[in-house]
């Protein structure tokens, strides 16, 4: 039977084999099966802390016959599980498991409470001393549960030392320091995992370990001066082996590759630092995954570097073939094994100490090789339908084993055998070619690489002929005579003509298709150039004399042409202008893929994500017009780099979502389409110009996944929302709606103070039936001198037109309609949020100013708080994306305390946020710092200073060279993070951040009653004594609400 895989496994493998254990014999057996489990899963806390378990329990059955053992096994299970040899498990099950940092302490505090048991029998100085020496050792190394250790220990030196108290523990907070930095660094990652695992969220829970795992790869990576590690390899190393044995990470071999490449890479670069075996890794990862001709490929490989004998690797190569799962994934996996074995057989026979045998070995095995390859592919795709490798590896293997050998025709055969399956491949011809010219004989004519140029470019279905005559040309120059030279032009003349035609051909139907693919096709707007301006055709010049009419027609049709932009500028067709490209290189960047395709059209944006199995990328581009993504089809099945990419159209994969609850992110409507399909991206709007915006748009993989999530249209979240998921179309934008879209509101400016939304309900009330009076306010509650007044219809406003440039009490009113704008650059929250559901499909509503409620309890302007307590509890954040909204920012602040009122200012990447006491200032000041937003983006807190010397966020969408691209690279740089130092004024009593490029005024000399000038800050005020931390900490548990002692 086979061995189990996952802790999981084992743990029910060897609960049942304990259960059914009658006697000594079978008891040992569970501890030999023991032994398996943890050599499966050498890192796992469950099957360490059951074996440790079991070994005690026989420790402790065999001490007396309350057991029921017999004598005699009773006897010989006191010499088998002795009390050493029971303490050992516990210090090598300590030992294997101190680095999990969240769940070691389990282990460790039942070990360390055996011992304590052991010792308060038989106490002793070597013994006290040998319990000591394990808390201290325990004491550095990081874990979740330090404090408990910590007292634990603090009790244990208590009862045995209690002199030396206060010196112990004054080294355990020096030995400790080192430990508790460690983990304070890794605590939000932790905490993350903790709320996943809790939540039940298994989707949850593998995308959070894989965003720690990349930010302790991060941290592994990292050196210091010296060129030492800056941190302790072991945590990496420690959390790959969680993830690996404790999660559904366990079965995906991507994880398991990228482990393996982090140990290589960590034993390449510091070899001095103690790592698990490779080989033993890779061994427990093919058991993992039996299936991933990957890993079955490194296994091979790292066995040839290990200089394991032959007999080692055909057993290993025997039993991944044995799986018969190579293929599980397609066939690639089924290349990738046959290819590292293949190689190893060459590089064996081809090795300057290569015995007969070695060769014989090679001899037979690559052809079988090849015909392995073969049996897997047509018995998975048939054999009409598998054309062998693209990329042909193996054979090239053989081929250079040949060549090496010298048998040259034996090569070539294989060459000429290939053209069958590989003949329109613009690589192999190339290839070959080049495999001709490296073994012809120098001093003669090329005629067989020629040959093999001209069989080429004469191939109707060649993928590249272009490339493949441009070649041939150039081998004609450099190698042949004249009269080849001149029947090469004349041939690549004639052919270039049919290759053109098939072009041709090619767009027409692509063309076809990309019809057949949209009901309706708009009309061609004004071609635009690289600038973005319109560019037509010179108009014949008027032949009349003053050219009146001439001019007209310029004005008329540039009018007509700007009309045209800015419609397309507001009608913004995603859908039918996306492309999306597969197979592109893993390590491409978006300038180069913007190079590549900058020829065939403008690209509006673009999106791109590297393949999980890392061979390739995937672009999701967006070109400024349907024109050209057609352009941009022609390379479809075009060569970037080694790569044949597909280019197929984006149609129906990308859909408007909108009307869902404003803290709603990534991970939220992840979670909300998971059902649907994969989805590719998410881009959300910028807030820039308008913080009411609340949509965003959804690519997915397939057009079945966004089929699907349309399904969701009309869903319900939450009781509240009705979710709206439609194919984004700016064709299908509603109109707008509402009091002010009517033209039944008024804004009116100049009122009295005094007034109330009753009065003004009088005065209008003549001209109409009023829906609606809402005056603007302060946040202490008084007017400010503004309102807005919606009628029933729009004729009853218009009548009330007439008040305009009236007097009402002490100030002349100025009555106009109520106009909409697109620009509401900040947004504030008064005790709820102001993020309001969008009215049209392209979630720019078009909206009056939202003034506060009618109603506001403001407690604080009651109690007339001062300047200073104000500037206390208000707190800025900065480095804020423009696409958070203040929903967002207001769920991540609640939870250090209540808020007054909150801020959102896009134009300096931030927010200000005023709390209702200092203590919760000064706890979301030290909590937020640093907290990671968004990926890649930390918050920093500070005070107003520091916010205003931010400027808005800037996004560079275009290729950029020279030194434009020196100038721009500054707008993608985070800001540095401001001086901190204590001082009087915000952030909760923690002082005042000063931004950069600001200085503090200086005092102004002043004396006081014994002629000695002394001043904190610049206000004239005698000094106080600085707080101290103890202050600060009774400021906290007082909730702000007391003043820290002077």
């Amino acid at each position: 039977m086979a061995d189990p895989v996952g802790e999981d496994a084992w743990l029910a493998l060897v609960d049942e084999a304990s259960r059914t254990a009658g006697d000594l014999e079978l008891r040992v057996g569970v501890v030999e099966l023991y032994k398996r489990a943890i050599a499966a899963e050498p890192w796992s806390n469950k099957l360490w802390l059951a074996y440790c378990e079991w070994v005690w329990s026989l420790y402790t059955d065999c001490q007396n016959g309350d057991a029921g053992w017999p004598e005699e096994e009773q006897m010989l299970g006191q010499e088998l599980f002795s009390l050493d040899t029971a303490l050992d498990v516990w210090k090598q099950g300590a030992q294997a498991t101190q680095y999990r940092l969240s769940d070691s302490h389990e282990l460790w505090n039942r070990w360390i409470s055996v011992e304590q048991e052991q010792l308060s029998k038989n106490s002793s100085p070597e013994g006290i001393e040998r319990v000591k020496n394990l808390f201290l050792d325990r004491l550095q190394i990081p874990h979740a549960m330090w404090d408990e250790a910590s007292q634990m220990f603090s009790t244990f030196v208590t009862k045995f030392d209690e002199l030396a108290w206060e010196s112990t523990m004054i080294q355990v907070t020096k030995l400790a320091k080192t430990a508790k930095d460690l983990y304070s660094r890794r605590e939000s990652h932790e905490l993350k995992l903790l709320g996943v695992k809790e939540s039940g969220d298994i989707e949850g829970l593998v995308s959070t370990m894989r965003n720690y795992l990349e930010w302790e790869i991060g941290q592994a990576v990292r050196k210091n001066k010296k060129g030492q590690p800056a941190n302790p390899i072991i945590l990496c190393v420690a959390l790959f082996e969680r993830a690996l044995s404790s999660t559904p990470l366990g079965i995906d071999p991507g994880t398991w590759e990228e482990y393996i490449a982090f140990l290589s890479i960590m034993k390449d670069d510091h070899p001095q630092v103690e790592t698990p075996a490779i080989l033993s890794v890779i061994q427990r990862a093919t058991s993992h995954c039996p299936w991933s001709g990957g890993l079955w490929a490194r296994y091979i490989l790292t066995a040839e570097a290990e200089n394991l004998p032959f007999t080692t690797i055909e057993q290993i190569k025997h039993t991944a073939t044995n799986t018969r799962d190579l293929d599980r994934d397609g066939m690639g996996g089924v290349v990738e094994f046959y290819v590292a074995w293949s190689g190893y057989l060459k590089r064996r026979a081809m090795a300057p100490d290569a015995t007969d045998e070695d060769v014989d070995v090679a001899e037979m095995g690559l052809p079988t090789a090849l015909e392995s390859v073969e049996e897997w592919g047509q018995r998975r795709h048939g054999q009409a339908e598998w054309k062998g490798d693209p990329m042909f590896r193996i054979e090239r293997i053989f081929i250079q084993y040949l060549t090496q050998k010298g048998s040259f025709e034996e090569a070539r055969g294989y060459w000429r055998r290939l053209v069958k399956s590989h003949g329109d491949s613009y690589e192999f011809w190339q290839q070959y070619y080049l495999w001709e010219m490296t073994v012809r004989v120098t001093t003669a004519p090329p005629e067989l690489a020629t040959a093999v140029l001209i069989q080429a470019i004469h191939r109707r279905e060649l993928d590249w002929p272009e490339k493949m005559m441009e070649i041939y040309l150039r081998h004609c120059n450099n190698y042949e005579e004249v009269n080849a030279l001149t029947k090469a032009m004349n041939s690549v003349f004639r052919l270039s003509k049919s290759v053109a035609k098939r072009r041709e051909k090619e767009a027409a139907e692509v063309a076809a298709m990309y019809a057949q693919q949209q009901p309706e096709v708009a009309e061609p707007i004004a071609q635009e150039s690289p600038s973005g301006t319109s560019k037509r055709k010179r108009e014949s010049e008027s032949e009349e004399p003053d050219g009146i009419a001439q001019k007209k027609v310029k004005s008329e049709q540039n009018a007509a042409d700007q009309e045209a932009l800015r419609e397309q500028h507001l009608k913004r067709d995603r859908e039918n202008t996306t492309v999306l490209v597969t197979n592109l290189p893993p390590e491409v960047t978006q300038t180069k893929v913007r190079q590549y395709f900058k020829e065939y059209g403008h690209i509006n944006s673009m999106t791109m994500k590297t393949e999980a199995d890392k061979l390739s990328s995937t672009a999701l581009i967006e070109f400024r017009t349907p024109q050209d993504v057609q352009s941009a089809f022609l390379r479809n099945g075009k060569y970037f780099a080694d790569k044949q990419i597909q280019v197929e159209a984006g149609t129906g994969l990308t859909i408007y979502v909108t009307n869902f609850p404003p803290t709603a992110d990534d991970t939220y409507l992840q979670k909300l389409f998971r059902d649907c399909g994969e989805i590719f991206s998410i881009r959300w709007p910028s807030l820039k110009y308008n913080t009411t915006r609340r949509f965003c748009y959804i690519s997915f993989r397939t057009q079945k996944a966004a089929a699907a999530a349309t399904k969701l249209d009309g869903h319900p979240l939450g009781g509240i929302y009705k979710l709206l998921a439609k194919y984004s179309d700016p064709g299908n934008k509603k109109d707008r709606e509402g009091a002010m879209a009517e033209g039944r509101e008024l804004h009116i400016t100049g009122l009295d103070t005094s007034l109330t939304e009753q009065d003004l309900k009088e005065v209008f009330g003549k001209y109409g039936k009023i829906d609606r009076v809402r005056i603007l306010k302060t946040v202490g509650g008084n007017s400010k001198g503004a309102g807005f007044i919606s009628f029933e219809t729009k004729e009853e406003a218009i009548a009330a037109l007439e008040l305009d440039k009236t007097k009402l009490k002490s100030r002349v009113l100025t009555v106009e309609m109520s106009t909409g704008k697109n620009f509401k650059p900040t947004a504030t929250i008064k005790g709820s949020s102001a993020s309001p559901a969008p009215e049209g499909d392209d979630g720019d509503s078009v909206m009056s100013p939202s003034p506060a409620p009618d109603i506001y309890p403001n407690t604080h302007a009651q109690h007339a708080a001062s300047k200073t307590e104000l500037t206390n509890r208000t707190i800025t954040l900065m480095n804020i994306p423009d696409t958070i909204n203040d929903a967002k920012i207001r769920a991540i602040m609640e939870p250090y305390g209540d808020i007054i009122k909150l801020v959102l200012r896009p134009d300096h990447q931030g927010a200000i946020v005023e709390f209702a006491d200092v203590g919760a200032a000064g706890r979301a000041a030290l909590g937020l710092e640093n907290h990671e937003i968004k990926l890649g983006r930390k918050l920093r807190t500070g005070g107003m200073m520091d916010l205003f010397s931010q400027k808005d966020e800037k996004k560079t969408d275009k290729i950029l060279v020279g030194k434009e691209n020196k100038k721009a690279s500054a707008a993608f740089m985070q800001p540095s993070a401001a001086v901190r130092r204590p001082g009087a004024g915000g952030r909760g009593g923690l002082g005042v951040k000063r931004g950069l490029g600001y200085s503090a005024p200086k005092p102004k000399p002043a004396s006081n009653a014994d002629g000695k000038g002394e001043f904190n800050g610049s206000n004239g005020e005698e000094k106080k004594p600085m707080k101290s931390n103890a202050d600060f900490k009774a400021m906290f548990v007082s909730g702000g609400n007391q003043e820290a002692p002077v």
